[in-house]
C-alpha cells in the first residue's frame, strides 16, 4: 500500500462498489447496443459489396437503381458510424463516472458535481446514439420497397 493513501474500510469499498454497479450495468447495455450496431454495419457492407459487381455490368434504369441503392447504403453506413461513436463516447463517460466514484473516496474529496455532469453527458450521448439509430432504421425501412412493376408482373401460362 502507498504511504499516505487513505485506509478504506471494507464497508466503504463495498458501498463504493454498490454505487458503481448501476453505471457498470449501463456499460453492459451499451455493449449490447454496440453489438447491434456492428451487426447492422456488417450487413450493410456485405450488401454494398454484393451490389458493386451488378452495378458495373448494368445499364440504363437498372444502373440508376443500383446507384440509388448504393447511395442509401452509404447513408446508412454513415448513420451507423455516428451512432457507434456516440455510444462509445457514452461508454467512456460512464467509465469516468466509475473511476471518479472510487477516486473521490480515495483522495477524500467531493466530486459529486463532476460525477453528475459526466453521467448527464453519458445519458445525452447514448440518447443521441439511439436517435441516430432510429433515423438509420427509418432510412432502411423506406429503402425496402418492392418496385411496382414487380408487384404487377404476371406470368403467361404456356398452353
Amino acid at each position: 500500500m502507498l504511504e499516505g493513501s487513505p485506509d478504506l474500510s471494507v464497508n466503504t469499498v463495498a458501498e463504493i462498489v454498490r454505487l458503481a454497479l448501476a453505471p457498470v450495468f449501463l456499460l453492459s447495455g451499451i455493449g449490447a447496443f454496440l453489438n447491434v450496431l456492428a451487426s447492422r454495419l456488417s450487413r450493410i457492407v456485405d450488401r454494398s459489396r454484393d451490389i458493386e459487381p451488378m452495378l458495373l455490368v448494368s445499364r440504363g434504369a437498372e444502373h440508376d437503381r443500383w446507384i440509388a441503392a448504393l447511395k442509401i447504403l452509404d447513408r446508412r453506413m454513415s448513420l451507423i458510424t455516428w451512432a457507434t461513436g456516440l455510444a462509445v463516447t457514452s461508454a467512456i463517460l460512464t467509465c469516468l463516472v466509475v473511476v471518479l466514484l472510487f477516486a473521490a473516496n480515495l483522495i477524500r474529496t467531493r466530486l459529486g458535481t463532476e460525477i453528475a455532469w459526466l453521467f448527464i453527458g453519458s445519458m445525452l450521448t447514448i440518447g443521441a446514439g439511439f436517435a441516430v439509430f432510429l433515423i438509420e432504421t427509418m432510412v432502411a425501412g423506406r429503402a425496402v420497397r418492392v418496385r411496382s412493376e414487380l408487384l404487377q408482373h404476371t406470368v403467361d401460362e404456356a398452353d
